[in-house]
């Protein structure tokens, strides 16, 4: 489904180049759900950026369902980012003149596509993550995790081969994280969604199927899910430990 070999990317600042991606190689099988973290400055929102098309890269190579992303023009990406790709971002991005429903069927309204069937995949979408309720309400009238479980569901309504998720649990509580959660995994179990998050939350990662840990733009590990989300939370916090040691300075022959 997707295919990242040896990616590198580096910002000039001045005169600087600053390498921020240093050969990043890594794949996501179909109906995958894998996380990614590590600390601030790894490289994660900047591999999330490369892999959406948002920002261009140096070297590498990087395929979405077999079309290799890099040397397209602007229209191209455009059409692989509504067609082939959801996005589920930290703070919803929601339009707040419209309904949760009309939301929903946004990237169809941009098609041209907001026909009989889009509508009854929104309505489908809506009973599959529990927002029925709320269909027609407003952003501004519901909770954060009835917005994030929104954007979720808009992130589908296209059948993208991917959703690529930006700390979607970023503003939430640990109640509302956990539903916005759940509807990840409804879309993986009951729609085969394939999904790519990037994430500081170690509870939420730990129901994914597999981590990768980034650390000074490179891969650190990842680790797989055993298919026990307590002892896998354990293994996470361990080697984010063991990681974190490793970037601390030695200070015992000072």
């Amino acid at each position: 489904m997707l295919y990242v070999k040896d990616l590198k990317k580096s910002y000039l600042v001045g005169k600087k180049n600053y390498p921020v991606l240093k050969g990043v190689s890594l794949s996501v099988a179909k109906g995958e759900f894998v996380a990614v973290m590590g600390p601030s400055g790894s490289g994660k929102s900047t591999l999330l950026n490369c892999i959406s098309c948002y920002i261009p890269f140096e070297e590498g190579r990087i395929a979405l369902g077999g079309q290799e992303l890099k040397g397209m023009d602007e229209t191209h990406l455009a059409k692989v980012r509504n067609e082939k790709l959801g996005f589920v971002f930290q703070d919803f991005m929601l339009l707040d003149g419209l309904t949760v429903k009309e939301n929903i069927l946004v990237p169809r309204i941009i098609q041209g596509k907001a026909d009989r069937e889009g509508e009854a995949l929104a309505d489908r979408l809506i009973r599959l993550f529990g927002i029925s309720l709320i269909a027609d309400k407003y952003p501004a009238e519901v909770s954060g995790g009835e917005r994030q479980r929104t954007a979720v569901a808009r992130s589908l309504i296209n059948h993208p081969l991917m959703i690529l998720a930006d700390e979607p649990t970023g503003n939430l509580d640990s109640r509302s994280s956990r539903t916005v959660i759940e509807a990840f995994e409804n879309a993986k179990q009951q729609m085969g969604a394939t999904i790519f998050m990037v994430t500081h939350d170690s509870f939420s990662a730990s129901f994914c199927d597999r981590v990768i840990l980034l650390r000074d733009g490179c891969i650190y590990q990842q680790l797989e899910n055993p298919g026990d989300q307590r002892h896998f939370h354990d293994l996470l916090l361990d080697a984010i430990r063991e990681m974190s040691r490793e970037e601390e300075p030695d200070t015992s022959r000072s």
